[in-house]
């Protein structure tokens, strides 16, 4: 006799989730092992122009333009924890890294655009593409090297606030400020804060210079390709050598753009965000052969 289909209640679809995730997991484990191995030859990289950038631009506002109410409900979460952040910063009496905190965000947006890749990626293919289907990276063969490459610009995002404490105590002394008032006071009209400014941002410029540099098409190319992490990072400053004037045009519009997003107390980031790794994923389509 034949099985009937039945609607399955709440808990059979946990289950049937959790087994899910709990198999996902375990080849996570095994494919971080060999995040580091080739499986296939380099990739070919072209030269673009500043037009490549700004069609670019534009398919990344088509892409958020179809799948707008999706991706602005997955990118929420990013100005909501970063205000949770900082208001945790400010109880702890750590107003000294609420920038730092903010400005390196830079520095891990690549890995948080990891979904909207895949968004872009399955639109292309012409399959619809829901906030749901970010998540199908999980199950991507490549998911343990992506999260080595996740884990290396956390650990560059670590050495920046350590860089930005460092030079606040150097510079203003190693006592926390009394309050954002007197920190804005003591780093817009002393000498020492000025130092502080100029020196702080000359090497957060450098931090944002290594990680653009090794990540500007690696993640695209992991999620789409068969490759470790160190032919990523090869391809990726290959592409930079190659296009130096174009990859400097977008550095700065990456980093205008997050700066623009993050003043409306980083409502805009939820907007920005979106577009900007939409258009990545078009961006490596140029790049990479």
């Amino acid at each position: 006799m034949a099985m009937q289909d039945h609607v399955r209640n709440p808990l059979e679809w946990a289950w049937d989730h959790l087994k899910q995730t709990g198999h996902a997991m375990e080849a996570t484990a095994h494919t971080m092992d060999g995040a580091w191995e080739d499986h296939a030859a380099p990739p070919t990289v072209r030269r673009i122009g500043a037009t490549d950038i700004g069609d670019a631009l534009a398919k990344g506002f088509k892409d958020f333009g179809a799948c707008r109410t999706d991706v602005v409900f997955l990118c929420l979460i990013y100005p909501i924890a970063g205000l949770i952040i900082s208001r945790m910063a400010f109880d702890y009496g750590m107003v000294a890294l609420i920038f730092p905190l903010v400005a390196g965000f830079a520095l891990i947006a690549p890995l948080f655009g990891v979904g909207l890749y895949e968004m872009s990626r399955r639109r292309e293919l012409g399959i619809a593409a829901g906030w749901t289907d970010a998540f199908a990276v999980v199950r991507s063969p490549a998911i343990g090297a992506i999260i080595v490459m996740g884990l290396l610009l956390l650990a560059l995002f670590c050495l920046w606030l350590f860089a930005a404490n460092f030079i606040y105590t150097v510079t203003l002394g190693p006592d926390a400020p009394v309050s954002a008032a007197a920190f804005a006071r003591d780093a817009l009209t002393t000498p020492e804060g000025w130092t502080m400014v100029g020196v702080g941002t000359g090497v957060g410029f450098l931090f944002a210079l290594a990680v653009l540099i090794i990540s500007v098409v690696s993640f695209p190319l992991l999620l789409e390709r068969n490759v470790g992490v160190g032919t990523a990072i090869a391809t990726s400053v290959r592409a930079v050598r190659a296009n130096p004037g174009p990859m400097a045009m977008w550095g700065v519009i990456i980093a205008a753009s997050l700066v623009v997003g993050a003043i409306p107390l980083l409502v805009g980031l939820a907007v920005v965000l979106p577009v900007l790794g939409h258009a990545t994923w078009h961006l490596y389509r140029k790049v990479v052969a």
